[in-house]
């Protein structure tokens, strides 16, 4: 068994969490913060290095037209079929005797995954 901690992104959630043209590509700023995760894998959380240290296992779960991003090293992009959501949760429930955190601020979604037991953070939580 893997015990190094589980963090889910939630792509299209923190994509949206700045408005900063995003919607022009979205493939790119999934992309681009694909990217940001990196350093994560190995340093763990900023401001949540106590709870989550590295190393981690980073999942950037995408959808609609963020798919086909590719994975790089430190960090496995996961293209939902269907809703990115739905897919989170899976993923979650998949992991049981896993720390696992979720990288979101959708309501619904942090309502869903506390269920399964995740933690929940926001998406400053990985963007600079």
């Amino acid at each position: 068994m893997d015990t190094a901690p589980l963090v889910i992104v939630d792509a299209a959630n923190v994509v949206g969490s700045v408005p900063d043209g995003w919607w022009r590509d979205r493939r790119g700023a999934a992309e681009r913060v694909r990217d940001l995760l990196v350093p994560y894998a190995t340093d763990g959380l900023p401001g949540l290095s106590d709870r989550f240290p590295g190393p981690l296992e980073l999942v950037l779960v995408v959808e609609g037209a963020a798919r086909g991003v590719e994975s790089v090293a430190g960090v496995r992009v996961d293209a939902a079929p269907g809703s990115g959501d739905d897919r989170i949760v899976e993923l979650v429930a998949g992991h049981p005797d896993r720390r696992r955190l979720v990288v979101t601020a959708d309501r619904e979604l942090r309502r869903r995954v506390t269920e399964s037991g995740a933690e929940v953070t926001g998406p400053r939580a990985v963007r600079p």
